[in-house]
């Protein structure tokens, strides 16, 4: 059989990995998916790098939309990334009748919608395995491998950056700014991070998550973004000392009220798997009424990693190329007809734990108002931990402390409300640092 022909778009580290990996497994590939796969054509804008990766034999263009107008390509992978071009290009192709592999979480989680609408209607397939958790298989085990289940909730250390520096800061004992600095210097973070370690780029992949996991459109817009720059070495160490640890989670879950979907920095018990992934890696773990507990772990980034996801979609694209649309496996896991209006709640409606430090004065009563203002909020208090007072210099005004306050559940709300009362208190000396408790148990 003749082989099944693709075009990419993008010859960056995934584009290049993805062609390596292809070309050096192409007769393991060829058997698991019955015919070969081959990339016949690439568009980039650096035509002449671009040449050097694939060498002869494949077309090579400063021009995507050659790419889109070649009739002999059957599969086109999207590696460009961003909102703008992207979406162009993706529709452009779903248009031209052309099946599309993605790794761009940004695109699917803001236009996912849009753009799974216009796969339905012309009969082709949108594949975005790497999209989320780079070469974990997640997209996979959600829709296919859970299939039976309820999905009860998702959680997930699905940026390695983030993971990477919230690693250095408690095994260093590095402030964020420096940890960060290293993260750099290694490559693991970008010149500029914002989307990392603000949160976003976890944000994005968890919104898809979500729409895969219990039925509804992708709303990146609803989701509830806070990333890991307020972080304090003090705060990795007090969470230690109470036998927690910080990561950065992804968290969907399943209520009564509708679906949480929200990302943060959170307080995981030590004894937790996930509590003990560290570096760049990245770990989801899915909470199934039926399969219970299972985590998924491996790397989340890096060329050949997501080359194997990238490759993993062409697969089964070619597999499924001649079948009847109506016997593939819907893009979001449930039938288009069949997607739920369950609602994306509100921050401040969501039910958590929480650890707050306070940078008191070192004075007589300020523990007992602090613990009263929570008590009249009826947020009741789970731990204490009161640091001894810092040694006071000769220009200080009063010793200071640290209080650390662990909370049993209660609605974001409240905490918000109490939060702002105790800031207001004379002895409460810098910003409280307020951080979510998960035990995923």
């Amino acid at each position: 059989m003749k082989p099944i022909q693709v075009g990419l778009l993008g010859i960056g580290v995934v584009g290049s990995g993805t062609f390596n990996v292809l070309l050096r497994n192409q007769e393991e590939i060829k058997r698991r998916a019955g015919r070969g796969i081959q990339i016949t054509m690439v568009a980039d804008l650096n035509v002449e790098r671009a040449r050097e990766l694939v060498g002869p034999g494949v077309t090579v263009v400063n021009d995507a939309r050659a790419v889109l107008a070649n009739p002999d390509i059957d599969i086109v992978i999207e590696l460009i990334g961003g909102y703008g071009v992207a979406k162009t290009l993706v529709l452009e192709a779903i248009a031209a009748g052309k099946h599309v592999v993605t790794a761009n979480k940004a695109l699917l989680a803001v236009h996912g919608t849009e753009i799974f609408a216009a796969a339905s209607s012309k009969g082709v397939m949108v594949a975005f395995e790497a999209a989320v958790a780079g070469g974990i298989p997640i997209i996979k085990a959600l829709r296919e491998g859970l299939t039976a289940n309820s999905i009860q909730w998702i959680a997930g250390i699905i940026n390695g950056t983030t993971n990477f520096i919230l690693s250095e800061m408690r095994d260093k004992g590095l402030d964020f700014a420096v940890a960060l600095k290293q993260a750099q210097a290694l490559g693991y973070a970008e010149a500029d991070p914002t989307f990392d370690i603000e949160g976003v780029d976890a944000a994005h992949k968890a919104t898809i998550m979500s729409a895969i996991a219990f039925g509804i459109p992708v709303q990146f817009d609803k989701a509830y973004v806070e990333g890991i720059t307020k972080l304090g070495a003090a705060d990795i160490k007090y969470a230690e000392q109470l036998g927690y640890r910080i990561k950065l989670l992804g968290i969907t879950k399943r209520t009564p009220k509708g679906i949480e979907l929200r990302v943060h920095p959170c307080l995981i018990p030590a004894k937790r798997l996930i509590a003990n992934v560290e570096g760049a890696m990245n770990a989801v773990v899915v909470q199934g009424d039926a399969v219970g507990t299972t985590l998924y772990y491996g790397k989340g980034a890096g060329s050949e990693p997501t080359a194997s996801a990238v490759i993993a979609d062409l697969v089964d694209i070619t597999r499924l190329h001649t079948a009847d649309a109506a016997q593939r496996v819907p893009h979001l896991a449930f039938q288009p007809n069949a997607m739920s209006d369950l609602p994306v709640m509100p921050m401040g409606e969501v039910v958590t734990s929480y650890y707050l430090r306070l940078r008191v004065a070192d004075e007589t009563g300020v523990l007992a108002k602090v613990t009263g203002i929570l008590a009249d909020a009826g947020i009741s208090i789970d731990a204490v931990l009161q640091r001894e007072a810092d040694e006071v210099s000769a220009d200080a005004k009063v010793a200071q402390t640290d209080v650390i306050i662990l909370t049993h559940d209660c609605q974001e709300a409240c905490m918000n409300a109490a939060i702002a009362q105790m800031q207001a208190l004379p002895t409460v000396l810098e910003p409280i640092t307020r951080i979510r408790k998960e035990e995923l148990a």
